[in-house]
């Protein structure tokens, strides 16, 4: 089953809910102001944020009162068309190669599993790739990457339990360019976007890639957890202000019936979704497409 199948079965939650709470709202509300309040107020609850979600509205309702048109379907077909804009319009390239790709994030939203189910994607690619262990704090950080390492037949960079994360970065650069490997993806451990010293923490080993290996593309992708909500945003800000993302992987898209925040991340940060996890295995993990996501929840 491709990602279309996957992304249209992991998102049920969300299209039934959003597609009831429209069906009410068409139902009660003929096309005027309390139509698009309540319609801003529904995309809120769907973990879009207060900016976004009046941008949305605006948007709609604009090209509503152009085109005269006053249907369900219509107005339907809008908001699809203005989601899908929105999410395309942040929408960045695949990956060069070389490249390294660094994941970021809280405590307990699936960076280590995302490492694993990447390594399997890029490997599908005919890509070669190492990992590397740069959560040297979290007991069995290591030897958890390890088994997925294992499982994806990769490479694993690691050092011993508290070692510097920027030391064990650096060895897995300098292994890969000498073995000239195509992708390299670090694991980091998890942690909180108002601690200070642990964001300079990743400063420094944004630095080592920056300075070590200057020709690799390199992308800081957040790992997003998708029942998050509206938090997300308030955290991929700070993260974006440590490191300078480029993207977004979305985890446990299979777990939410809404997921509405990677609109707001989008149009307000202008980050992008660039890899989604539909499910438990460790092929289930593929390049985001705006258009699927948008026509599977709408």
């Amino acid at each position: 089953m491709g990602i279309f199948g996957k992304l249209f079965g992991a998102l049920k939650k969300t299209k039934d809910n959003l597609s009831e709470k429209l069906r009410v709202l068409f139902s009660k509300n003929k096309l005027g102001n309390e139509f698009y309040e309540e319609l801003e107020e529904l995309l809120i609850s769907s973990d879009v944020s207060v900016t976004t979600a009046a941008e949305v509205v605006d948007r709609v309702k604009a090209k509503a009162i152009e085109g005269k048109l006053r249907d369900e379907s219509y107005v339907t077909e809008l908001l699809r068309g203005i989601l899908i804009d929105i999410l395309e319009e942040s929408e960045v390239e695949p990956p060069a190669y070389p490249c390294v790709i660094m994941l970021v994030g809280v405590n307990g939203v699936g960076k280590t599993t995302t490492v694993g189910k990447l390594a399997k994607y890029f490997l599908s690619q005919g890509k070669t790739v190492t990992v590397a262990a740069a959560d040297t704090f979290r007991a069995a950080a290591s030897e958890q990457l390890a088994v997925w390492a294992d499982r994806a037949k990769v490479r694993i960079v690691k050092h011993e339990e508290g070692s510097d994360p920027s030391a064990v970065i650096f060895d897995a650069v300098s292994s890969a360019k000498a073995k000239k490997t195509d992708v390299v993806i670090v694991d980091t451990a998890g942690r909180l976007h108002v601690k200070e010293n642990l964001m300079n923490e990743l400063r420094k080993m944004d630095r080592v890639v920056t300075r070590e290996y200057p020709e690799a593309d390199f992308l800081k992708l957040l790992v997003l957890d998708a029942t998050t909500g509206q938090n997300a945003v308030s955290q991929a800000r700070v993260f974006d202000e440590a490191v300078e993302l480029d993207g977004i992987v979305l985890t446990k898209l299979d777990g939410t019936a809404k997921g509405g925040f990677i609109f707001s991340l989008a149009s307000e940060l202008s980050l992008p979704v660039l890899f989604a996890g539909v499910g438990e295995k460790i092929d289930d993990l593929e390049f985001f497409n705006s258009r699927e996501f948008v026509e599977a929840i709408l």
